[in-house]
């Protein structure tokens, strides 16, 4: 399984990034699929995560509001949009896909399929 992140830039605090994963060669029909984040000298953290199955999402709490994770009509790729970016934001985001998972989950350990990641960075 071969994950594909893109879409990270240089934004102006205030601005928006949409973030895309995309799986090589499959869909995430059936995957659980989440985007993590890591900034440097912390430990990656659960953003969000969307479960195929049954269309069901879940936000880490200081996600909630700015961050929509959504998938394209084809569950080809996983999107995370995120809107009114703070300096906080920079990190590199990470997505990571699991088709054994029944939840949402936003634990690192719960995942063994990682993409490379892609750098966000937000100017104040």
């Amino acid at each position: 399984v071969q994950l594909q992140a893109s879409g990270g830039g240089l934004v102006q605090a205030g601005g928006s990034l949409r973030l895309s994963c995309v799986g090589s060669g499959f869909t995430f029909d059936n995957y659980v699929v989440s985007w993590f984040r890591q900034a440097p000298g912390k430990e990656r953290e659960g953003v969000a995560c969307i479960n195929h199955r049954d269309g069901s999402t879940n936000y880490m709490n200081s996600a909630k509001g700015r961050f929509t994770i959504s998938n394209d009509n084809n569950k080809s790729a996983v999107i995370l949009q995120i809107n009114s970016l703070k300096p906080e934001d920079t990190a590199r985001y990470f997505c990571a896909a699991d088709n054994v998972l029944r939840y949402c989950g936003l634990y690192t350990d719960l995942y063994d399929n990682w993409g490379q990641g892609t750098q966000v960075t937000v100017s104040s």
